[in-house]
């Protein structure tokens, strides 16, 4: 189905929260949406591996990463586990590496920036809680909607009403 962030914040302003900004497209796929599955970490990417290692058809995952810079959350293996798991996309308030490799495969990822440095591997966050960046509040649950022109989250899923 297709996705245009421009209609659906039209049709449903009162019912949609618009990300701002700050966020460039890595992935091949530029257009993607889901239920949200939220993942909260600092610097360290263990959870994010964990739970991409699940099935994530039909879910968009999202990282709430401090909106660190100094290091990556996701890279090329971790997109690639992504993809074999079915996940319809990632978006990490925070950086991503590989983006060479990344931009040749088919996920819709977006991201604050890149980092070279790997994270550490602690383990430390927190997998299902409500997260709160770029001007919006998303709870595990809601629906992302993402295309060239931005990223919106709703509490219901808005192409299947």
């Amino acid at each position: 189905m297709l996705v245009k962030t421009a209609d659906l914040i039209d049709e449903f302003w009162q019912q949609v929260q618009l990300l701002d900004p700050v966020f460039a497209s890595y992935g091949e796929v530029d257009t993607f949406y889901g239920k949200v599955i939220c993942v909260r970490v600092f610097e360290d990417n263990v959870l994010v591996r964990q739970t991409l290692e699940t099935n994530g058809k039909d879910c968009v995952l999202v990282v709430d990463g401090g909106g660190s810079l100094k290091c990556a959350l996701v890279g090329d293996i971790l997109a690639q586990l992504a993809i074999d798991n079915r996940w319809s996309g990632l978006v990490v308030h925070g950086a991503i590496r590989d983006s060479k490799e990344i931009s040749l495969m088919p996920i819709g990822l977006k991201a604050l920036n890149t980092s070279p440095r790997k994270s550490r591997k602690e383990g430390v966050g927190a997998i299902g809680q409500p997260l709160q960046f770029a001007g919006a509040t998303i709870h595990p649950g809601d629906y992302v909607y993402a295309d060239p022109d931005g990223i919106l989250v709703a509490a219901k899923d808005l192409l299947h009403t």
